[in-house]
């Protein structure tokens, strides 16, 4: 499989393929009263597996995201500089949420950014990007740290919609 990099290095986290769903979850803001739905789906699009999140994101009733999360173990001995994945989707916000070790709490994570248009693209983004959601975090994070990764439709009233053929550590 050509990597979506170029790097030599690169490790493959996921390409949608050998039954994903088995490795991913959705989890909606129901979990705390909110009133956000969606789903997570997996299919076959232009010759690539797909892992696609769709739904409506409400900031009503203390909500406000839709997620798709698996869990995830790196290689300590080497050092990846951050994420790419390979993405298209409603001209959207979305982000991505690592956990570790250290966020115990559901609403302790690490955060960036990503716009995905409607031309498939590729996204890198570098782990000094991430930012913690609390103060009681460290301030970064290395892919040795990395227990769970989370596509994340978040924050704001909006109806949700990318799809991912790949997502590498760089």
């Amino acid at each position: 499989m050509q990597c979506a990099s170029g790097f030599a290095d690169d490790l493959l986290i996921d390409d949608f393929s050998d039954d994903a769903s088995s490795r991913w979850e959705f989890i909606a803001d129901g979990v705390m009263g909110g009133v956000s739905y969606g789903s997570v789906r997996f299919n076959h699009v232009e010759r690539n597996d797909v892992m696609t999140l769709s739904g409506t994101v409400s900031t009503e009733n203390n909500g406000g995201f839709i997620q798709a999360r698996r869990a995830l173990s790196v290689d300590n001995t080497l050092d990846y500089q951050g994420i790419m994945l390979t993405v298209r989707g409603n001209g959207e916000e979305y982000f991505l949420h690592l956990r570790s070790f250290w966020t115990f709490l559901p609403w302790q994570y690490y955060q960036a950014g990503f716009k995905a248009d409607s031309d498939w693209q590729d996204v890198a983004i570098p782990f000094s990007a991430f930012k913690p959601s609390s103060r009681v975090l460290p301030n970064s994070i290395s892919a040795k740290d990395i227990k769970s990764l989370g596509v994340v439709a978040f924050g704001r009233d909006h109806e949700a919609s990318v799809t991912i053929t790949d997502i590498r550590l760089y």
